[in-house]
């Protein structure tokens, strides 16, 4: 099949950038909490690729999946076919999430702040009569809260990355070091932030998200053209690695089978 290109000339996509760049930071072994789209296109590649033994937990209470092709949804009947194990939606939550039992979240957003809380509810200032109503939290407040750590995938556009929330759906890092543990949530929260322009963490003094990486072809200027505060920028900013034809083989023969 012939590649897809960006409108840079390079041959992969910017969602197949995120979803490269986002199945790496899984390891064999690892428990992960994933949701449809590109959370769950990260994870089936990791599995794919270098993960085989990655448990795949999905809300609808499939422990374990083996997906052949990308879930259309939560309740595809080939996610429990292939499980380990499927138990109830209450277990789900209140014992392997508010449990601590599972190693890694995957989240995507329509907005994020620069401290990492995001928002799947509304965009505009009037929730009852919004500009655009999104499908809401689902599970994600409490993957945001319990994960050990937590991954979040989405593109980097002026409109997702704010100074403030339309709506507070998931509480990431906190307005401090202490927010999280003064609220009872167990977890790290957002460890990562990967975008089709780069890569985010937390500042290690005030967890403030500063750019540490940019994919092949960005530039730190283009990064912060699209995002709405002052981004800070590590002191050495580095490249991610292309991804390899493997792993874009990989990646588009799943997609065909979907």
């Amino acid at each position: 099949m012939n590649s897809p290109t960006t409108p840079r000339g390079l041959p992969w996509t910017s969602e197949e950038i995120m979803a490269v760049v986002g199945s790496r930071s899984l390891r064999d072994g690892m428990s992960c909490f994933v949701g449809i789209g590109i959370p769950s296109t990260v994870a089936n590649l990791a599995r794919a690729l270098h993960a085989p033994n990655l448990l795949l937990v999905y809300e609808s209470g499939v422990l374990g999946s083996k997906p052949t092709r990308l879930p259309l949804s939560i309740g595809d009947g080939e996610l429990a076919e292939t499980a380990d194990a499927v138990v109830t939606v209450p277990e789900i939550f209140n014992y392997w999430l508010q449990g601590g039992h599972i190693d890694m979240g995957y989240l995507s957003s329509a907005q994020i702040d620069k401290m990492g809380n995001l928002n799947t509810t509304v965009i505009g200032d009037d929730y009852r009569n919004p500009a655009v109503r999104l499908p809401g939290a689902g599970g994600a407040p409490e993957i945001a809260s319990f994960c050990r750590e937590v991954t979040v995938i989405m593109r980097h556009r002026s409109r997702a990355f704010v100074p403030e929330l339309d709506f507070l759906t998931s509480v990431g890092l906190g307005e401090s070091p202490e927010t999280r543990s003064e609220l009872g949530l167990t977890g790290a929260g957002p460890r990562t932030v990967i975008t089709d322009l780069g890569v985010l963490e937390p500042h290690p003094e005030d967890r403030e998200l500063t750019l540490v990486a940019v994919h092949p072809g960005v530039t730190v200027e283009d990064v912060r053209e699209q995002t709405r505060w002052p981004l800070r920028a590590a002191r050495r900013i580095e490249e991610t690695e292309p991804p390899t034809e493997e792993e874009l083989e990989v990646l588009r023969a799943l997609k065909a089978r979907s």
